[in-house]
């Protein structure tokens, strides 16, 4: 763990999202070692900003594009496995990206899979609970005026 953000168990995280037939959606991928859903995260770089290594993590395990938000909306906790068999308590801080583009072949296309889901599908899903609290604050679509 040479930067000194792994020390701190600091992370960002992107929530990519899309809005199909009115309804937002977000896209999940699976983990590498369990195969269970999750959204992309990774480690703070120091050449970096928070919202470039989001955007740079939504890139390279789900292949997505897009427009990502300036803040995060919230963060959540959860204990990162490390290679040596300790833990770690991270703290995710999570960026919301509206979803432009979808690339066909993209870093870690062989390694993980991705899918859309419904916030309520995806919240089903994610295993902490915090995570799935924000989804209930994420931007939803504007309503025709009526």
């Amino acid at each position: 763990m040479a930067s000194q953000a792994r020390h701190k168990g600091r992370q960002v995280g992107a929530l990519p999202i899309t809005v199909v037939a009115g309804e937002t959606r977000v896209l999940l991928v699976t983990s590498r070692d369990t195969g269970r859903w999750i959204i992309r995260k990774g480690w703070l770089e120091p050449d970096l900003s928070p919202g470039d290594c989001a955007a740079r993590e939504a890139f390279e395990e789900a292949g997505a594009v897009g427009t990502l938000a300036r803040r995060p909306i919230g963060s959540f906790t959860y204990e990162k496995r490390l290679k040596d068999g300790r833990s770690l308590p991270c703290t995710v801080g999570v960026f919301p990206l509206r979803v432009e583009r979808l690339l066909k072949d993209w870093p870690e296309a062989n390694s993980r899979q991705r899918c859309w889901f419904t916030l309520a599908e995806a919240a089903e899903r994610l295993a902490e609970a915090e995570l799935v609290a924000l989804l209930q604050i994420l931007p939803r679509p504007r309503r025709a005026a009526g």
